[in-house]
Order: structure tokens, then sequence, then C-alpha cells
């Protein structure tokens, strides 16, 4: 969006009990600028002529000390146990990591700091009502655990997309592959730039140095520590981003007296709603879009992901995977509330001036950083532990994506085809430096498509969205392979293109309704006729929701769901059909590719029938 002009003039920027006492009077005048730019140099010369420094000498040293034992973590693992001289060490661990830094890494890989930002966004801006999806999380944690699970463990590949080529065959993994890494690899670009962008323009750490600082630390320490620095870095982050959660939460009661307190003035604002039980789709957030569709996106990820399959793989058995993932529950779902309670925190503050509406700052995405450091940045070091824990947050998920992108990358493609052109295998040595190189190498396509993203505009969003189309119709084909012997290649394939297919033209296809959002005030903000704020309004268009195509006012948390059930439904139908079509009886009898009770179930029909395989299950 294009500002023609802006002027702002102003006491002091915050309100009275934040950190900015000082009067400046300021006038900017800009044309023809984007908003984002518009919104960075404003923010930059108002913080200039404050007089303050954003982030001091503490801060930095807190950030370097992080930065630092993350690097650290890296050199350990690579000089000690096997040195990561074997592709299962590097890759898998040695498949003897404990339980506690397996299940913070499963949340870890889960919440980036674009999650950590969003959800108190979220809170701040449409109230309380996310967090019903954390029951989402423990009503499928049992599923992930017990059905899925056991099929991957079983099967013991580095790569996911194994299993499929051994129910399918090999067009179905190279596909289901292609899809998750073409996906990770914009995500990983995402991760980085996006906080990095924000980070720049309310703490005045340059998006530059944030970039370079956290791709190089994350790629040198991924590198050459291998997946058990990952799970260690992991771990250790998790605490960070906790940490920086918490300080939040602990300042606004010291702020407003209570708990209580901040629940009381969010109640006044209307943002304490948790009883939408509404089972219209087109409602963006309620319980049955919350349950269904966190639900659905919660198995995308940790019931067939390649980031938490292998995750899983590190541990020496199926129970000991199987506890990590269950405690994965509590930490992700204390964090969840946290950080979803941190949105009502910072509302508490600014409940009578809405930073948004007073054009301090351009979104409530920047709202999280900015009462960092209007609220505490005058405590040394506190801005510096918040940068962290966002930093860590951004860490945790770039490691994760580039070490399970160089696995699928080794096993999916290089080993395949360097045994076609070879005619013979790699040997250990081999796998074990190309494997390390692949690390590298997307560690450098990280870096380059975060810089690369300023310029990509709305196609950041359309990425982010994309990520979640693509695992509603991926997590389908798992399905149909492990929970029917039925679909074939034809049909399971037929069924995944399909189901992307609508799931992308429901996501992109059209004009979305505006998102009406909870109402917010500016009468508490310390304005006058000698200084007052003035600004350009955008006013959205007044169009109502039921003008739009019903399919595209279905909320977003649907589009997983609806892309799972199109991709089962096809497959399952166009497998049946070319079964009677062509007569053919090649149902899969391997019974470890099927979950527990599906796979007892086919051994009971093969065993009544004396072996005469002809039972559809």
């Amino acid at each position: 969006m294009v500002i023609t002009t802006t002027t702002l003039s102003l006491t002091s920027v915050g309100t009275k009990d934040g950190c900015f006492s000082q009067k400046h009077k300021l006038s900017l005048v800009f044309k023809n600028v984007t908003t984002q730019y518009v919104f960075i140099v404003k923010v930059y010369l108002i913080y200039r002529m404050s007089g303050l420094h954003l982030f001091g000498v503490w801060d930095y040293i807190v950030l370097g000390i992080v930065l630092t034992i993350s690097s650290i973590i890296g050199i350990y693992y690579r000089f000690t146990g096997g040195k990561q001289k074997t592709v299962k060490e590097y890759l898998l661990a040695d498949n003897n990591m404990s339980v506690t830094p397996v299940a913070f890494s499963l949340m870890a890989s889960f919440m980036s700091a674009i999650t950590l930002m969003g959800v108190s966004s979220e809170n701040y801006t449409y109230g309380f009502q996310f967090i019903v999806i954390n029951f989402s999380y423990v009503i499928f944690t049992p599923v992930a655990a017990y059905l899925y699970l056991p099929v991957f463990y079983q099967l013991q590949a580095t790569s996911a997309y194994e299993y499929l080529e051994k129910r399918f065959g090999k067009v179905s993994r190279l596909a289901a592959s292609l899809s998750y890494s073409l996906q990770m690899i914009l995500y990983m670009g995402i991760v980085l730039y996006a906080p990095s962008l924000t980070l720049e323009a309310l703490v005045g750490v340059s998006k530059v140095t944030a970039i370079l600082s956290v791709g190089l630390v994350c790629t040198f320490y991924s590198t050459i520590g291998g997946m058990k620095a990952v799970l260690a870095t992991d771990f250790f982050q998790s605490l960070l981003m906790f940490a920086a959660v918490f300080s939040i939460i602990i300042c606004s009661v010291i702020q407003n007296g209570s708990i209580a307190d901040i629940w009381r003035i969010a109640a006044e604002g209307n943002r304490t709603e948790l009883l939408n039980v509404n089972p219209d789709p087109t409602i963006r957030h309620s319980w049955f879009s919350l349950i269904i569709g966190g639900g659905v996106t919660f198995l995308s990820l940790y019931g067939v992901n390649q980031t938490q399959v292998q995750r899983y793989l590190t541990v020496k058995d199926l129970k000991t995977a199987q506890t990590a993932l269950w405690l994965n529950w509590p930490i992700l779902m204390v964090l969840s509330l946290a950080t979803s309670f941190s949105g009502l925190a910072i509302y508490a503050k600014y409940y009578k001036c809405d930073p948004v509406s007073n054009g301090i700052i351009r979104s409530t995405d920047q709202i999280m950083p900015y009462y960092v450091i209007d609220s505490m940045g005058h405590i040394p070091g506190i801005s510096g532990l918040f940068v962290s824990g966002i930093f860590s947050a951004t860490l945790s998920t770039v490691s994760s994506a580039m070490n399970c992108l160089a696995a699928v990358t080794v096993e999916d493609y290089f080993k395949p085809l360097y045994f076609t052109v070879k005619n013979r295998s790699l040997t250990e040595a081999q796998l074990s430096l190309y494997t390390k190189l692949m690390v590298f190498f997307y560690g450098c396509v990280c870096i380059s498509l975060a810089f690369l993203a300023q310029y990509l505009g709305e196609v950041l969003q359309a990425s982010l969205t994309i990520f979640g189309v693509i695992g509603g119709p991926l997590l389908g084909l798992f399905t149909l392979g492990m929970f029917s012997r039925v679909p074939n290649q034809e049909g399971a394939l037929s069924g995944f293109i399909i189901g992307m297919a609508i799931s992308l033209w429901i996501a992109f296809g059209g004009p979305k309704p505006p998102l009406p959002k909870l109402p917010t005030r500016v009468d508490g903000c310390n304005t006058s006729s000698e200084h007052a704020f003035n600004k350009t309004i955008y006013l959205h268009s007044e169009s109502l929701s039921k003008d739009y195509f019903w399919l595209y006012r279905v909320s977003y948390l649907y589009n997983g769901v609806i892309g799972l059930f199109v991709t089962i439904l096809v497959g399952y139908i166009f497998s049946l059909v070319l079964r009677r079509l062509t007569k053919k009886n090649d149902l899969c009898t391997d019974l470890n590719l099927f979950v527990p009770f599906i796979s007892k179930k086919i051994k009971k029909s093969v065993d009544r029938n004396k072996g005469d395989d002809l039972i559809l299950t």
C-alpha cells in the first residue's frame, strides 16, 4: 500500500508509564514509498531524537552469549562421541538421545518466532478464543503416538518418505518429498526474515546483522554438530523462549497489580470470549475450527512431517519416542497458553491507547517487541533477553529444517541418483560428507532467501499459507497408505494432487472478506492541540461477508482439513475403481506399513482365508 503524505507531531512515544518521557516534536513527510519503509524510517528517527539507545551494551552482551553458547554446543558435539563420522550419528544422534531434549526439540520446531509474536498479536487483536486450540493438542497427541509413530519407528528410515515408496512406489515418494522440500525452503527464509524486519524497526538491531548472525550461527552448529547439536541447542533455546514470554507477563502483572486485573481489563475490552461453539465453518475461530482444524495441523506436523519423525528416531525405542511426544504436549501447551496470555497482558497496557490506531507502530504483529522496549527497555539486558528468545525460536526452527532437508535430499534424491549413475552405493564416509555439505548448502539458501524475501511483497503471506495448505494433502497421502490396503499409487497420487489443488484454490482463488477486529481505544493517548497526531487513514471496504463466495469465507483453519479429506476420498475411490477396471489384486501384504490395529485386522483376515489375500479392508 502506498502512502501519499504522513505527518507526525507528538509529545512522547509510548504512554506515560513506559520508558519514554522526554518531549519531542518531529515532522516527517514521505511521498510515494511503501508503508513498510515509511514505518522503519519513522520509528528510527523518533528513537534517535529521543536520545535512547534501544539496544545497549548489556543487550548485545546477552545476545552474544546466547549465540556463543549455541556455537559451543555445535563444537562440543563435533569432537565428542563418534565425532559425527557416520550418517546415523549425524542425522539420528545414534538413537541414544534422552527424552527431555527430544521433547523440547519437538516443541521448538513447532514454535517459530513468527508463531510467538503472531499468537500474542492474535490474542491482543481478536481475543482469548485461540487458546481452545490447545485442546486439539491433547486430543490428537495419542493419535500421533499410537497410530502414526509406530509405523515410522518400525520402518527405521531416515526419510519419512521412504514409507511412501514401500507402500505405493517411487513416484509417490518423490512427489511428497518434493512438496515438503519446497515448503520448508520457502518457510526457512520467511522465518529468518520476518522477525529480523520487525526487530530492526523496533529494537534497533540491523536487519542485515540479525539475518547474518542468526543464519551463520545456525548453519555453523548444525553443520558441524549434527542432530545432537540441534537437539541440545533446541533445549537451551526453548528455555530462552519461555523467559522472553514470561518476562512480558511478569512486567504486566507488576504494572497492573495482578493477573486478575489483567483479565478484568481484557474482559472490559471483550477479549475473554471462550465459548464460541458455533459450528459455522465461516467463523474464523470457534471450538469446531480450532479443535478440528488445529488437530489436522497438529497431525500433519507431529504425525507425518519429516522434521518430527526424524526426532522420534533419535531415541532408543518406540516407548521412549512415545514418551517424548507425550512430554512435548505439556511443554507446548504451557508456552502456547503463556504466549496467548501475553497478548492480554500487553492489551492491559494499551487498552486506552492502542499503538496501531495511534500510528506509533504499523501493525499488531509488532506489538510484542514494541511492548518490550516501551515498558522494559530501561532495564539493562532485558531487550537482549527478549531478542535472544525471538532469535532462539528462529534458530530452532531453521536448524531443524536444514538438518531434515539434508536428510531428505540425500536419502530421496542423491543416493538413488548416485547408484543409478555409478552402479554402486555410497560409502559411509561419502554419505557423511555429502550430508554435511547439504546442511551447509541449505544454510546458505536460507540466508539468501531471507535477504530476497524483502522483494517478495505479498508472496510472504502466500508462502506462509502454502505451509498450511500442503500439510493436509500430505497427511492424507500417508493416511491412505496406513489405514487401508485398497489405495494404490495411481489413486493415491490422484487424491494428493486434487487435494492440493483444491486447497490452493480455496486459499488463493479469490478475495477474502476483511477480518472484523475487536475495538481499540485512543482516548487515553497523550495528545493535545499543540501536540497532535495526524495520519492518513485507509478505510476497508464495507462489503458484507456474505457478498464473498462461500468457500473463500471458510476459516483458514479448515484449509488443511479440506485438503486431507479430499485426498483421502478421491484417493480411495480412484484406487477402488482402478482395481475393479484392471482386475488387479495386488494388495499390500507388508503388515509393518499399516497402523497397529489395521495390521492386526489384516493378519486375522489373511489367516482366516488361509493365505488367500482377497479381502479389502
